[in-house]
């Protein structure tokens, strides 16, 4: 289940960052599942944060909230679990993200 959840989580971050995590790990405590990830930096995402820091803000939390939607669908649809959240937060300047799954 956990090489599973990783593939997804790495396809996903593959389709929407061009990359891959450089670090990720997948912790089980009974129905909440929390995936730790390190992202590398991705080029655009410094230039942006150099020239327009608040567009660079803007566009890291619509492209979580894409992320969650993607990874959601992709973890239902290969599980076949009845998910009821998944929360997600992504610190731009260190690149960690955590991602929660809260099964029903």
């Amino acid at each position: 289940m956990k090489r599973l959840l990783s593939q997804i989580y790495n396809k996903v971050s593959k389709d929407l960052f061009g990359a891959g995590t450089t670090l990720l790990k997948v912790t089980v405590d009974q129905n909440i599942i929390t995936l730790q990830a390190k992202h590398p930096r991705a080029s655009r995402s410094a230039a942006l944060e150099g020239e327009v820091p608040s567009l660079k803000l803007e566009v890291d939390f619509h492209l979580s909230l894409l992320f969650k939607k993607k990874f959601r669908t992709q973890v239902e649809e290969q599980t076949g679990w009845n998910i009821e959240a998944i929360l997600r937060d992504y610190d731009s300047f260190t690149q960690f993200a955590f991602t929660n799954i809260v099964l029903k």
